[in-house]
């Protein structure tokens, strides 16, 4: 069985993976608490003391809006904090995967693929592809797009904060004329479990099968739990943006390579969700 040493196995997307493919890999998450990424000193010596074959870099600075006034700890996490565990991974000799995210890209595309020429705009993404620089070559990179799951009491992915605030009645004002591609988590896990087994250093695209407007999104969302579709209304791109941090306007990120595992729309997501919280 192979051995997976991770950091982020307690996030959004990392604590899915270990339920998912606990029966498949061994995992051993080193939370913050334990090793905080940006002290070299510290990730050495626990590394250099660990027993693993693949290390899963999934922990990140995520919050994009906090990146623009705090892009120094951005850049430390996910540049420094990086090549901090990607030097003591490779010193030993072992495999490296890097989860990184579609905003590398620009959003000014149709259509975005592995071979596509990153183009950062804000703090959070330009961390994120000094992230992906570091490693690029020898190590495993896979984007992921608007990761969602069923169920998370830590932390709301956006289809989770939409839910709740349609369920409290609050109205919305959703962008139209932008496109963005949910990606479920569980098909996330599935398809690394096929590239933890088949290890290759790549760049690899794990993103829905699905491209979709922030409203029309909402209004899916409202659709399959029952909730007033009233409360949600319309606003532009450029309106919505003004004063906050670029974030892709055409986020439809796909993938040449995928033909392992097949990743679900937004719609086939929604109803595995419902499936999954009637079981909770």
């Amino acid at each position: 069985m192979l051995k997976i040493a991770m950091t982020g196995g307690d996030g959004l997307v990392g604590s899915r993976i270990v339920e998912l493919l606990n029966q498949d890999f061994l995992f051993t998450n080193f939370r913050q608490a334990i090793m905080d990424i940006t002290n070299k000193e510290l990730v050495d010596e626990s590394l250099d003391n660990a027993d693993f074959d693949i290390f899963l870099h999934l922990a990140a600075y995520t919050n994009v809006q906090g990146a623009e006034t705090n892009s120094d700890l951005a850049m430390r996490i996910n540049r420094d904090g990086t090549k901090n565990l990607y030097d003591a991974v490779t010193r030993k000799g072992k495999k490296f995967i890097y989860i990184s995210t579609d905003f590398v890209f620009d959003g000014e595309n149709p259509t975005y693929y592995e071979d596509s020429t990153p183009n950062p705009k804000g703090e959070y993404a330009k961390s994120k592809y000094e992230g992906e620089k570091i490693v690029s070559g020898s190590a495993m990179i896979v984007r992921i797009s608007y990761p969602y799951r069923a169920e998370y009491d830590p932390k709301k992915d956006f289809v989770r904060t939409f839910k709740h605030l349609l369920e409290q009645k609050k109205k919305l004002t959703m962008v139209t004329d932008s496109l963005m591609t949910p990606t479920f988590i569980d098909d996330i896990a599935f398809g690394l479990k096929h590239l933890m087994q088949n290890y290759s250093p790549q760049i690899f695209h794990l993103v829905g099968g699905s491209s979709i407007s922030p409203y029309d999104a909402t209004i899916m969302i409202a659709d399959r739990f029952n909730l007033d579709k009233s409360l949600i209304g319309k606003t532009t791109y450029d309106e919505f943006m003004k004063g906050k941090a670029a974030s892709p306007k055409l986020g439809v990120i796909k993938s040449k390579k995928n033909n392992f595992w097949k990743m679900r729309t937004f719609e086939e997501g929604l109803i595995e969700i419902e499936k999954q919280s009637l079981k909770i």
